[in-house]
């Protein structure tokens, strides 16, 4: 076997007269009658090699045979290409091997795509996965992802963190969202559940005394997917022992400074901005807000009474926001069919219309515009900063809807008229979220974070009064309008961790039942602690400039939960099922 002694992606001027041996892909081929010039690929790089009339005619009819995606081995001798031939984009481009050998190893057949042409449709890229990673931008992306771990590791080493591994298999506890089960063989009726993050094993590792804890863990989710979301992902998850909340954003601006150092080339200005969960929503209609751009939400609900559009007058009447933004150069690049296509969008997120105003010098443009007196108008331009050339989109609704459709309507409107530079980073911190929130259908309140949050100092008494406007010491990374990363000082006073259980609507039975273990840790030297967690696979895809986490992990999901490669889920057999004591019900 012909073993290499360089990777495609090593020789240089340096190799020249000397032998070696490289191993990969065929890449592409040329036949010139008496020269047979064959591009070898491997995850390094790309060589060209050459068969010359001298090594003999059947060397020359078995290269003429190659084809692409072969798998070969070559032997030979480095030299310099010929004046004028060098290929500035490949760092090989000035020198060829000359084959005196040429080992097959795996003859296959025509890929159902080309590996450096246009990218495939996703479904031909999931069904041949392995074809797909083989493309040198693919595998930059995986070279990048390895990258970022070592980073994420060296510099929590650096900071005093140990990397503990938590188990797999556990416990299904409520709250979060729905479990993957395990069915226990040797337990009857029994069920393991895999972990949605190490939260709970955490918090152990803090009362255990622990101190500094990191891992970059596993973990898995049965919920609906879309592009950013995979039922199993991985993070960077990380807990601290006798911190407040602003010891742990310090501490984790050093891992996000030496990330952006890393991938960007930008050092940072630290601390990062804090913002108020509350004053995001309001200005923003989001607690993760791109602010990249401004693009701020104003309220114009106080105008409703000096109009006779009786939607403004309805809304108001039932209590509800009026709510819009003014986006900057909106008026000359939407048509009246753009405008209906942005009507149609905010819809998709609840609001039942859209109000469009374009602005030109004297007055305002728009099928709602008449029943706006100039008065009024001029104070909507006031309240936006309007100028000629803006358009104003207003939609009247309850608090969420609006938010919904206004953030989302904001996003597509910075995209559409190019409002911040895609390549550019912008880093936040989102604080003190609400502890709760009430849940209609369940008729209880739920956890914003999850149920081990502890409460600001300051809100405690309204646990008992008011828990709605208890807020949280809860925390989030934003980079460029998504979570980046999320975290909470946990409760480490069992009191008030039964408190907070009671108002969840778990008895102090259930809580035992299903936290028994938590709450005995908790009365056992349980330090004040809190953490944080990255998503791992959003950061990837963050720093690679991409818009799907799907192109971030080496063998995705579908948006259905397939794996279109190996078929998964799939079926099995009646024994595994008897063996597990589980029935179908199909």
């Amino acid at each position: 076997m012909l073993k290499r002694t360089h990777t495609c992606g090593d020789l240089n001027l340096e190799q020249v007269g000397q032998t070696a041996i490289l191993n990969g892909w065929v890449d592409a081929w040329r036949d010139f009658g008496g020269l047979v010039f064959i591009d070898v690929r491997d995850r390094y790089g790309i060589t060209q090699v050459v068969f010359e009339p001298e090594v003999g005619e059947e060397l020359q009819a078995r290269a003429r045979d190659l084809r692409a995606e072969f798998v070969i081995g070559v032997k030979g001798v480095v030299a310099k290409r010929l004046p004028g031939k060098d290929n500035p984009k490949l760092s090989t481009g000035q020198i060829e091997l000359r084959v005196a050998e040429l080992e097959i190893f795996n003859a296959t057949p025509t890929p159902p795509f080309e590996i450096q042409g246009p990218e495939p449709n996703e479904e031909l890229r999931l069904k041949y996965r392995y074809l797909d990673l083989r493309r040198p931008s693919v595998q930059q992306i995986f070279i990048l992802r390895h990258k970022m771990a070592q980073v994420m590791r060296n510099t929590m080493s650096s900071l005093g963190f140990l990397e503990v591994e938590t188990p797999i298999l556990g416990r299904s506890t409520p709250e979060g969202a729905r479990d993957f089960l395990v069915p226990s063989r040797v337990h009857p009726s029994h069920f393991y559940a895999l972990p949605q993050s190490p939260q709970l094993y955490k918090q152990v590792l803090m009362v255990a005394g622990f101190d500094r804890y990191f891992q970059i863990a596993r973990c898995f989710r049965d919920e609906d997917l879309r592009a950013s979301r995979q039922p199993e992902f991985t993070q960077l998850d990380i807990e601290m022992s006798f911190v407040e909340d602003e010891d742990v954003l310090a501490t984790m601006e050093g891992l996000v400074l030496a990330l952006s150092q890393e991938f960007t080339g930008v050092t940072l200005s630290l601390p990062l901005p804090r913002n108020d969960y509350y004053d995001m929503m309001e200005r923003f209609g989001s607690d993760r807000p791109d602010l990249r751009y401004d693009l701020q939400l104003k309220d114009v609900a106080d105008l409703a009474a000096e109009t006779d559009f009786k939607v403004f007058q309805l809304a108001k009447e039932a209590g509800h926001r009026i709510r819009g933004l003014c986006a900057s150069g909106g008026a000359e690049k939407y048509s009246r069919k753009d405008l209906d296509g942005l009507t149609e969008y905010a819809s998709r997120f609840g609001a039942k219309g859209l109000v469009w105003l374009k602005v030109d010098n004297e007055t305002m443009t728009g099928p709602t515009a008449k029943f706006f007196t100039p008065e009024v108008q001029a104070k909507l331009r006031e309240r936006f900063s309007a100028k000629a050339g803006d358009l104003i989109l207003i939609v009247a609704d309850s608090q969420a809807v609006t938010s919904q459709a206004l953030s989302n309507l904001r996003a597509r409107l910075a995209l559409e008229l190019n409002m911040y530079d895609p390549k550019s980073f912008h880093y936040s911190w989102v604080v003190r979220f609400p502890l709760l929130h009430w849940d209609a259908d369940a008729n209880r309140y739920v956890a914003e974070h999850h149920p081990f949050t502890m409460p600001l100092a300051e809100d405690l008494h309204l646990l008992d009064t008011d828990p709605a406007k208890v807020r949280a010491q809860a925390y989030d990374l934003v980079i460029n309008g998504e979570e980046a990363a999320g975290g909470t000082i946990r409760i480490h006073d069992s009191k008030i961790q039964a408190k907070v259980f009671g108002l969840l609507g778990l008895s102090p039975e259930e809580a035992e039942e299903k936290f028994g273990f938590l709450l005995g840790a908790l009365k056992n030297g349980a330090p004040p602690h809190g953490g944080i967690a990255f998503g791992f696979d959003r950061l990837v895809m963050l720093y690679a400039g991409l818009t799907n986490i799907r192109d971030c992990i080496a063998f995705p999901k579908t948006a259905k939960g397939t794996d279109l490669m190996t078929g998964a889920p799939g079926t099995v057999d009646a024994k595994q099922l008897r063996e597990l004591h589980v029935k179908s019900t199909e």
